[in-house]
């Protein structure tokens, strides 16, 4: 299933079940108006909002809207925690805030991509094959370094359960291409492929995991230089052009005399 949160002026957002297509979304009110919901009690709500997601993926939901990606906020706007682990082990932390996929940001001196996996609650310890039964959903995350100011992460919209990638999924890893287009110019795309559950492992050596947390496999630098006014849009597709997460739409906010 796919999840994004609509942003209602509250600190977490609107839970909304989204189809497979993109095209249609449905409130999960009356079984969980928050992600953070979802995650903490995860065996019971989950199988309800795939049932939702069912429904909707048939048409059969009568009051289903269309899906506006620019209503959302992050997926979960208030984590657990956020941490990225990269090819070399090493992790890095930051606080678990989460900005929307379309908050626009002053000229950031870099970008990090990475996968990130919504966990739920993981024992310390644990081998990859635990840490791959306690992933839940997966999305694309962005960590900015703007100025001085430290990092500010930046998700796509949807948070999506591994089974409904498809054959991007195999094994345990994501394998799929990150298409960007910097002022409407394609760039390279970039070829994705990761396996979450080793970064979920490797941060639970040095303690559990609870649900909510997000830890990021490392997929590199955006290697892109980004100046005030430029516009950035990131989508990781399947082979086939599919959008898996939705797309990272942003704008570099102008200078300002």
């Amino acid at each position: 299933m796919k999840l994004a949160s609509y942003a209602d002026g509250s600190r977490d957002g609107h839970l909304v079940v989204v189809s497979r297509d993109l095209t249609q979304a449905h409130h999960a009110t009356g079984i969980a108006t928050r992600l953070q919901q979802v995650l903490d009690d995860w065996g019971f709500i989950a199988p309800q909002l795939e049932d939702l997601a069912v429904q909707l993926n048939h048409g059969k939901l009568r009051h289903a809207f269309p899906f506006e990606p620019s209503k959302c906020a992050a997926p979960l706007p208030r984590g657990a925690g956020w941490a990225v682990v990269d090819a070399d082990g090493a992790v890095r932390r930051d606080a678990g805030h989460f900005s929307a996929p379309h908050q626009p940001l002053r000229a950031p001196a870099d970008g990090h991509l990475a996968l990130a996996a919504f966990t739920g609650d993981l024992a310390a310890a644990s081998d990859t094959g635990a840490a791959l039964d306690a992933l839940r959903l997966l999305t694309l995350a962005v960590d900015w370094r703007v100025g001085d100011e430290g990092i500010a992460t930046q998700l796509a919209p949807l948070a999506v359960t591994p089974d409904e990638l498809g054959a991007a999924w195999q094994s345990g890893r994501l394998q799929a291409r990150l298409h960007r287009l910097h002022n409407g110019s394609k760039q390279a795309p970039l070829d994705i492929d990761t396996p979450p559950g080793a970064a979920l492992a490797r941060l639970a050596r040095l303690r559990p995991l609870r649900a909510g947390q997000l830890v990021g496999a490392d997929l590199g630098p955006l290697d892109l230089p980004l100046a005030p006014g430029d516009s950035l849009l990131l989508d990781l597709k399947t082979a086939d052009g599919a959008s898996l997460f939705g797309a990272i739409d942003l704008d570099i906010a102008p200078d300002t005399p």
